[in-house]
């Protein structure tokens, strides 16, 4: 199925779940915030949110520095 994940249409596989797509891109960093259809995604629901065809899903890495 198709998603689109940080601005870019990618292919999932059916029934991926946050943390499929996360461990997939290798994108996990513990400040990372994720962001599904404009919601806010709390780190421990990734693995019960299941992503749908169509589904917009961003994976935010906060700049720090000073």
């Amino acid at each position: 199925m198709w998603v689109i994940l940080n601005g870019y249409k990618e292919s999932i596989p059916e029934k991926a779940s946050i943390a499929d797509v996360i461990h997939t891109q290798q994108e996990f960093d513990i400040h990372m915030i994720v962001e599904l259809n404009h919601c806010y995604i709390h780190q421990k629901d990734y693995d019960t949110t299941f992503l749908t065809e169509g589904d917009v899903l961003e994976l935010i890495h906060p700049a720090f520095g000073g």
